[in-house]
């Protein structure tokens, strides 16, 4: 018989708060990070926190992986050996890495998962990181199912880690360097200045504005929420929400609509079971539209698509509402079956393609009486809502519960009763209490079941009445019934911790060749270990990384989404050319010029280094 296959769902946690609510609300994984170092440097957390959440955790068997994914400076890689023992103290699973430094360290035990920001979308890359100990490989986003299963074929006892739902950078992770180079701001450091979210105007080689002051580089958000067994075949392990700098409203919302996809899958393929312990309720109903979006993509899941970029704004769009039927002084109505209520937010985009919005004061019907001026709208244009107040109050207050299974057993013994509390994980104990035996006045079987199954607000539930082994109707008061029932569980939950299984890891030197002979910019070395690594490995020619040393004429951004081809101008794909001669710039609102340039080979939209216009 085939052992199932575990599978993670891992969400985000910006801080304590998200990390608890992404474990009530049925993660598998989080991802949290660390004190510094982190590839969000407003996403830090205190090792106190990360302890208590890791203590949280660990009671349902959830895997805490930290972030300490950016590229390090020489001086930095002290201070960063020293975090790095004080996480793995206080039991953090793994630890999620870009710089190759850092398995020069000496390290505790702790496995390394491999960033997403180490560009991993090929064979020799997964392999190679395999060989060298990593322990989880993080796949880039771009790639398609595909793709993603030659990967697995190649590389079948690695654990895959991808991107299911969430913000989409327009450049492959980890390979982008125009923050650094516009804003002095590093990607890698954790300071990306979202460059990719600002406005430009698109222009052929004769200085002709083919298209103006448009979004170009702003993506939609990924969700692959229809996808997820289709995934699940390719040989993805583990399936990671994005948003690290996400609200909690987003991290429950997000993290138990894809709790529910999952288990409705499990239901039907028993070959995939889920990777922790606890059922999670929800006191609402989950839908992926109310949270933070740009509207939806599939990226190039199933391969190249044209409607995956958000020109029109970088702003949350929200759920498609319905149309405008007609405006009045004071008033709107509007076409649809989604009801508003009041305080929502309702957005639209104006003749000029620019997202306007105003908040409702008061519903009528299907009139909307808003919180102030409007600017006039054109018939049957879509309203979005991108805030919805019942929704958001809903998530404001306790809106899951988990669960983990246990049966109880009671029973007598010589000098009175045994009681054994036991839970879905194998764990079991069993204490005896001396106890006199005096017959009831009336049966009690069904009340001592009632009493045991009383575990409020326990991790645990009663998955089935409790068995009763007794020669005969003893009376046991109530409050020694309960008495006893808190003893076991406080039991039950020490020997959880205790029976926690932290995996460990001792990262060992390895020699086997890195897929290239050499490294230029790209491969982002920054400090003198990491240099090291790659020499271990074969690498001779290794240049620093942008960070340190500019490269003059560099490229950029690599990019998989192209502007040609969302034209509908690809050569390739298309069979169509463009009407404007090329090379083609995007203008910023400063003035400064970005050529570009397309790879049909390699399917690829390069972005270079501003130019003077």
């Amino acid at each position: 018989m085939i052992k199932p296959r575990k599978i993670e769902l891992l969400a985000p946690a910006k801080n304590l708060v998200c990390g608890i609510e992404a474990v009530n609300h049925g993660a598998d994984a989080v991802y949290i990070g660390a004190p510094k170092f982190g590839a969000r440097a407003a996403a830090t957390n205190s090792l106190e926190d990360i302890r208590r959440l890791t203590e949280y955790a660990h009671l349902y068997c959830v895997r805490v992986y930290v972030t300490v994914n950016t590229i390090l400076r020489d001086e930095e890689l002290v201070e960063t050996e020293r975090m790095i023992g004080e996480l793995y103290r206080i039991g953090v699973d793994a630890l999620i890495v870009q710089d190759m430094g850092i398995t020069r360290l000496n390290i505790p035990p702790i496995p390394l998962h491999a960033s997403t920001q180490m560009d991993n979308r090929t064979v020799g890359k997964v392999r190679f990181l395999a060989e060298a100990g990593f322990r989880q490989v993080v796949l880039a986003r771009e790639l398609s199912l595909d793709e993603i299963a030659s990967i697995h074929q190649a590389c079948p006892d690695v654990p895959l880690e991808v991107f299911v739902h969430g913000a989409l950078c327009v450049s492959y992770s980890g390979q982008c360097y125009v923050s650094q180079a516009c804003f002095g701001r590093s990607a890698n450091r954790g300071e990306c200045a979202q460059f990719c979210r600002l406005p430009f105007s698109l222009v052929d080689a004769d200085g002709k504005t083919i298209v103006r002051d448009k979004h170009l580089l702003s993506l939609k958000d990924m969700n692959q929420g229809d996808l997820l067994e289709q995934l699940l075949d390719a040989g993805a392990t583990s399936l990671k929400i994005e948003g690290r700098l996400k609200d909690v409203g987003y991290v429950k919302n997000v993290t138990a609509a894809y709790r529910q996809k999952l288990d409705a899958i499990f239901a039907r393929r028993r070959e995939y079971v889920r990777a922790s312990s606890g059922i999670s309720r929800f006191h609402f109903r989950p839908q992926l539209n109310k949270s933070f979006n740009r509207g939806f993509t599939h990226y190039f899941l199933e391969g190249r698509t044209e409607d995956i970029g958000s020109p029109d704004s970088p702003k949350s769009l929200g759920e498609e509402m319905g149309t405008l039927k007609e405006q009045r002084d004071g008033w709107l109505s509007v076409s649809g079956v989604k009801p508003f209520h009041n305080g929502d937010g309702v957005c639209f985009l104006d003749e000029q393609g620019r997202l306007q919005g105003f908040r409702v004061n008061r519903v009528e019907g299907n009139r909307l009486y808003p919180a102030g001026s409007v600017p006039r709208v054109k018939p049957h244009t879509l309203l979005y809502r991108n805030q919805d107040q019942e929704f958001d109050r809903l998530l404001a207050r306790p809106s899951a519960v988990r669960k983990i299974g246990v049966d109880w057993h009671l029973e007598e013994n010589g000098f009175g009763f045994s009681l054994t509390l036991s839970d879905e994980d194998g764990n079991r104990v069993t204490k005896a209490f001396p106890y006199a035996k005096e017959p009831a006045r009336t049966p009690q079987v069904e009340n001592l079941r009632v009493q045991l199954a009383k575990l409020g607000n326990t991790p645990y539930e009663a998955t089935a009445p409790a068995t009763i082994d007794l020669t005969a109707d003893w009376f046991l008061p109530a409050s020694v019934v309960t008495e006893w029932r808190r003893l076991l569980v406080e039991c039950l939950t020490r020997l959880r911790r205790i029976n926690y299984r932290q995996e460990l890891s001792v990262w060992r030197s390895t020699r086997h060749p890195y897929p290239d002979s050499s490294l230029t910019y790209l491969g982002n070395v920054m400090n003198d270990e990491a240099c090291n690594f790659y020499i271990d490995h074969g690498v001779r020619d290794i240049a620093p990384a942008y960070e340190k040393q500019a490269v003059p004429g560099a490229v950029l951004m690599f990019c998989r989404h192209c502007l040609r081809y969302s034209m509908g101008w690809c050569p390739v794909r298309q069979k169509s050319h463009s009407p404007y001669p090329e090379p083609y710039y995007l203008v910023s609102s400063d003035g400064r010029r970005f050529r570009l340039e397309f790879d049909c080979k390699h399917c690829q939209m390069k972005v270079y280094g501003d130019e003077a216009g």
